[in-house]
């Protein structure tokens, strides 16, 4: 897929779990250590605008509290019209070095939707389904790079799973997330 098409894709599974909640769900607790359903879209809505900026595009900001459906729907409109046009514009990061703004955008904002997805279906209590293939892939390619990884900060200690594990829950060990959790 294209980085629009895998937006498209991705925002519009997280979508349907966003439009599912109801008001009372936003205050349950996320398999994100201290972070609420409601943390997980602010976290999402609120870092991408800011990384957004590296390329040239400021965003608004979304008041995700007063209204995160209304909020999140705005936000996936924003990043797929980037997408859907990125005109050239090329994204600039100390860390990562210049990179087209759809190819970094799908590399950093697209997956973490992707990812982030499996914490919201869990806060709602629902059984998430990322793709046992395409967690498998990102599995394989994420753990060359383990040191790297756990050293931003980002993940969490690797939590233990049996070796006949699905590729789904061996990923979110992998990044810090315990597949058993419960809300």
């Amino acid at each position: 897929m294209t980085p629009a098409q895998q937006h498209a894709h991705d925002a519009a599974r997280f979508t349907e779990l966003v439009e599912s909640a109801s008001p009372g769900d936003w205050a349950r607790p996320s398999p994100v250590p201290e972070w609420t359903a409601l943390d997980i879209v602010k976290h999402l809505v609120e870092w991408s605008r800011a990384f957004l900026r590296g390329a040239g595009i400021d965003l608004p900001a979304l008041d995700v509290d007063a209204g995160p459906a209304a909020a999140w729907k705005q936000h996936v409109t924003d990043i797929q019209a980037i997408l859907d046009h990125p005109g050239g514009r090329v994204h600039s990061n100390p860390h990562t070095g210049d990179k087209p703004v759809d190819e970094a955008i799908d590399q950093f904002y697209t997956a973490d939707v992707w990812m982030h997805t499996w914490d919201l279906a869990k806060a709602l209590g629902r059984e998430p389904d990322l793709g046992q293939d395409r967690c498998a892939t990102v599995l394989a390619a994420m753990r060359p790079i383990e040191h790297l990884l756990r050293d931003s900060g980002h993940y969490g200690p690797a939590v233990p799973v049996p070796a006949d594990a699905s590729p789904q829950d061996q990923l979110m060990a992998f990044i810090g997330r315990d597949p058993a959790w419960r809300p």
